[in-house]
């Protein structure tokens, strides 16, 4: 499937309430010529239709509508290609795939001709051309009342109770009336009986309630059938009720996004459509606004709230620099900001692409239970049959009374409560997830997390948070303050990461930073300027000591802050020492505590990193985990693999380029927060926002989900054996019989549902 006539097209499909009706409608467009695969996601309503040529939309279309579902196209998916470890960027991809794993030596050796980190844009391909990158566009949209399956439920019923007051009041047509009523119900479902049959589903739910209504008339139980006819459709309605719950918590994601934004041009400002936002248009974002893209701030400082897309309750303070979330909202001041990603690409469009695409693969357990029901509910029919015919046959039984118990059999093993419960979990779970900023490639993924034993962590922009901060201040002669403020002179203007951090903690000190006139930087050595008439110099420790002379006393300092991973500068004022500056990426605030919680777990931890040994066994002490410093990608590879052939599971966690290797070869790579293109499309699963404690919570997230899965295959079939038993003694008939399919239906969604309400630990 490399060249260009072959493509993907994505469908909604309205009325898609269960795996049945997937199956029913993945075999109907699958027969269709020029098809080659079908992926359907219930809890999305979605189809993703892999064609030869152009898409056959109009035949799809037709088999789709046949089965008794509305269905539109909606866009191109995309052509197709092989899964990625090659990302294609397109002409507002301006970022490079720099290695983020900095290991900072001396700080003579940065330039300041300037590193600019800015413009990361990680586009996904946008799915459709709508705000977000998701269609709002939904064949279910609207009061559920106003749906074909209420309104066909709500005339069996009128019909049904109609029925009832004919028969009290003119008891001769009675029957005839019951028969009428039933009609009203069974002929749209026997309809969607022979469509399934004859595109490739001959065994469907449909076929078994027709089977067992059009049985129990010929016995004489019509009025019995046309209330089993009714509760089935009120069962198919309360399915439908559920499924339209679990979508809404996806469409939710997309209504997080503003519909419009308004951005400066030419001195003024106008509102537009966010979905016409470009990259590099500077947006107004007013206080109590959402912001309209995903972008970086230009100007201003203010506090944003993201608990609608991270989930964290305290909301963070932002100023000119930082990037901000599509969704969020600004609190307290007005910001500029320069859109980084179009509506397509940004963080909420993502999120729902993935999460979108793992709903369409299916999970190992959701796998077998599909392949098992392929052989379950034929069998219930040869079951239905032996119990209608050999007790009359062999015993001398009534065969009235054993074809109604054969055909309340029927009904009890619909399968669509055991089909239901591992898809309705799975995508609860990664719905639930992904509003928390954990994104689960697939329900392989989610449902394998669980048994991971050990995780190994890249350092830099994963166990840390990769920028540099002043950690340390030493002031020789003059106060720290003065330190600060003549070191963030000489590096105003640079974007070197260590010079961000100097200029970073001026500003929140709120130290004054001085004019500097006539700064150069001195190729192995360091940057000198003119401040306020003195003769300043930030130099690496050697350069210093050549020019000046290190005593013993702060040669020892300096060797101190070496071995716990600082990287020191030396300030020098008209040739005197005046000042040192220590400087490290620090740890996340929640690494140690994300790290106690695996260790609690049971689930061992490794740091490999590019960083040097001092550096990394400084950090490494700190947080109490395992190193393994030095690596190249190669060797972080190697090492995951090791460790699996010691029997282990292994998760590898990173953010750059070099993480690549090591992610695909791990059983589960996590790709970090704002890692490259290349660690997120390589990875299987992604932390959107940058939290170590997000890992133990995506294993916690797995175990709820498979806990939940167990939870639902009992309800399912510990129901029907119950029924099943006393069917055959006689205890529980028709009624009960569809009550137990349909209720078990219901209890197993709901259920799972309750997957949407997690918040991690």
């Amino acid at each position: 499937m490399n060249d260009a006539s072959h493509g993907k097209t994505r469908f909604r499909v309205g009325g898609m309430d269960c795996a049945s009706c997937a199956t029913k409608i993945e075999n109907a467009v699958s027969r269709l010529p020029g098809i080659t695969e079908v992926g359907i996601s219930v809890s999305a309503g979605t189809m993703i239709v892999s064609h030869q040529g152009p898409a056959p939309s109009a035949a799809i279309s037709k088999q789709v509508k046949a089965l008794g579902y509305s269905v539109a196209e909606v866009g191109a998916a995309r052509t197709a290609e092989p899964k990625a470890h090659v990302h294609e960027h397109g002409q507002n991809c301006s970022h490079d795939h720099a290695d983020h794993n900095h290991s900072h030596g001396e700080h003579a050796g940065h330039d300041h001709a300037g590193h600019d980190h800015s413009g990361h844009d990680h586009g996904a391909p946008a799915t459709n051309a709508t705000g977000a990158g998701h269609d709002h566009f939904d064949l279910d949209d609207g009061p559920w009342w106003k749906s074909r399956k209420a309104k066909l439920t709500i005339a069996c019923g009128a019909a049904l109770v109609a029925a009832y007051a004919i028969g009290q009041l003119l008891p001769q047509v009675g029957h005839w009336a019951f028969l009428a009523a039933l009609a009203v119900g069974l002929v749209p479902v026997a309809r969607r009986a022979y469509a399934g049959a004859i595109s490739g589903t001959p065994f469907s739910i449909e076929t078994l309630m027709t089977i067992a209504a059009v049985g129990a008339v010929f016995i004489g139980a019509t009025e019995e059938a046309t209330m089993v006819v009714l509760l089935f459709l009120i069962g198919e309605l309360l399915e439908g009720v559920a499924a339209r719950r679990a979508r809404a918590s996806i469409r939710g994601l997309a209504d997080l996004v503003p519909k419009t934004a308004l951005v400066e041009e030419g001195g003024s400002t106008r509102e537009i459509s966010a979905d016409a936002l470009q990259v590099g248009a500077i947006m107004l974002v007013r206080p109590g606004d959402r912001v309209a893209a995903d972008g970086v701030i230009v100007e201003g400082s203010s506090t944003l709230d993201e608990a609608p897309v991270t989930g964290e309750s305290v909301p963070k303070s932002k100023t000119t620099g930082d990037d901000v979330f599509a969704g969020t909202i600004n609190t307290d001041a007005v910001l500029r900001v320069r859109v980084t990603a179009a509506a397509a690409d940004n963080t909420i469009a993502r999120v729902i692409k993935l999460v979108e695409e793992a709903q369409e693969s299916k999970a190992p357990t959701e796998r077998f239970i599909d392949s098992f029901s392929r052989y379950y509910t034929p069998a219930v029919l040869v079951v239905g049959a032996l119990v209608a015919i050999l007790p009359p046959l062999v015993a001398g039984g009534d065969w009235s009374e054993w074809v109604y118990k054969g055909l309340a059999i029927l009904l009890i093993g619909c399968p669509c409560a055991l089909v239901i419960s591992t898809p309705a979990a799975i995508a609860a779970g990664l719905s639930a997830g992904a509003r928390r900023g954990l994104l689960l490639k697939g329900g392989a993924v989610l449902e394998g997390m669980r048994r991971v034993t050990t995780v190994a962590l890249d350092k830099t922009g994963t166990l840390t948070e990769g920028k540099p901060k002043v950690t340390d201040i030493v002031g020789i002669g003059r106060s720290e303050a003065r330190v600060l403020s003549l070191a963030a002179a000489l590096e105003t203007g640079s974007s070197h990461p260590l010079a961000l951090a100097i200029l970073g903690r001026a500003k929140a000190d709120g130290v004054p930073v001085p004019p500097a006139n006539a700064a150069k930087a001195i190729a192995g050595k360091g940057v000198t300027a003119t401040v306020g008439g003195e003769d300043v110099f930030l130099a690496s420790p050697g350069a210093a000591d050549e020019m000046a002379g290190l005593s013993g006393e702060l040669k020892a300092q300096i060797a101190a802050f070496n071995a716990n991973g600082k990287t020191v500068s030396v300030l020098l004022v008209d040739n005197k020492i005046a000042g040192i500056l220590a400087m490290r990426d620090e740890p996340r605030a929640d690494a140690i505590a994300a790290l106690a919680t695996l260790k609690a777990d049971g689930i061992a931890t490794v740091m490999l990193t590019g960083d040097n040994e001092t550096t990394a066994q400084a950090i490494g002490k700190g947080l109490g985990i395992n190193v393994r410093a030095g690596l190249m990608p190669d060797d972080k590879q190697r090492i995951v693999r090791e460790l699996q052939k010691q029997g282990q599971v292994v998760a590898k966690v990173g953010d750059g380029i070099n993480d690549a290797p090591a992610l695909a070869a791990a059983d589960f790579g996590i790709a970090m927060g704002g890692g490259t293109d290349v660690a997120l499309e390589t990875a299987d699963a992604a932390i959107l926002h940058g939290r170590v404690s997000d890992i133990p919570d995506m294993i916690a997230l797995s175990k709820s989900v498979m806990g939940n899965i167990a939870q639902n295959i009992t309800i399912a079939l510990g129901l029907k054996a119950v029924f099943l038993v006393t069917t055959i003694m006689g205890i529980t008939g028709l009624w009960p019989a569809i009550l137990a399919d349909t209720g078990a239906t219901v209890l197993v969604t709901a259920n799972a549902m309750r997957l949407l309400a997690w918040r991690g630990r």
